[in-house]
C-alpha cells in the first residue's frame, strides 16, 4: 500500500506480536492501544491519573512522529480497569492531555489489561 507510514514505539513485543505504535495513511494517524510502560514493559506510574497522562504522552509522541499535532486528535478511546473508582481521574487526565482538541471520546470499563499493574490503556486517532 502506498502512502503508508509506520511509526515504531520501540517496544520489543511490536515485532513479536506484529503491530505498529501508529500508522499514518494519507492525512490520518491511527495509534494502537497504549499503556504507561517503559521499554521493558514496566509501569511508568502507579495511579490511574498518572498512567493516563503517561499513556497519552506516548501516544501523542507517535502522532508527532507521523507528522501530526496534538490539536489534530479527533478520537480517543480509554479502557479503564475499575472504572467506578478510576473514571474521574482518567477523565481529568484526558482533559489535560487532549482537551483543547475536544475529540470525540469513549471510556469503557474492562476487567483487566495485559499486566495487573496497569489501570488504563488509550487509543487515539488524529488528522493532519
Amino acid at each position: 500500500m502506498t502512502g503508508r507510514q509506520r511509526v515504531a514505539g520501540g517496544a520489543p513485543w511490536e515485532a513479536e506480536v506484529g503491530y505498529s505504535r501508529a500508522i499514518r495513511v494519507g492525512g490520518r494517524v491511527l495509534v494502537a492501544g497504549t499503556t504507561a510502560v517503559d521499554a521493558a514493559g514496566d509501569p511508568l506510574a502507579a495511579g490511574a491519573y498518572e498512567q493516563t497522562l503517561a499513556a497519552f504522552e506516548i501516544a501523542l509522541r507517535a502522532v508527532e512522529a507521523a507528522g501530526g499535532r496534538r490539536e489534530g486528535v479527533v478520537r480517543t478511546r480509554m479502557y479503564v480497569v475499575d472504572i467506578t473508582a478510576n473514571a474521574e481521574a482518567v477523565g481529568r487526565a484526558h482533559h489535560e492531555a487532549v482537551g483543547a482538541a475536544q475529540p470525540v471520546a469513549t471510556m469503557v470499563g474492562v476487567a483487566a489489561l495485559i499486566d495487573p499493574r496497569l489501570l488504563v490503556e488509550v487509543e487515539l486517532e488524529a488528522v493532519i
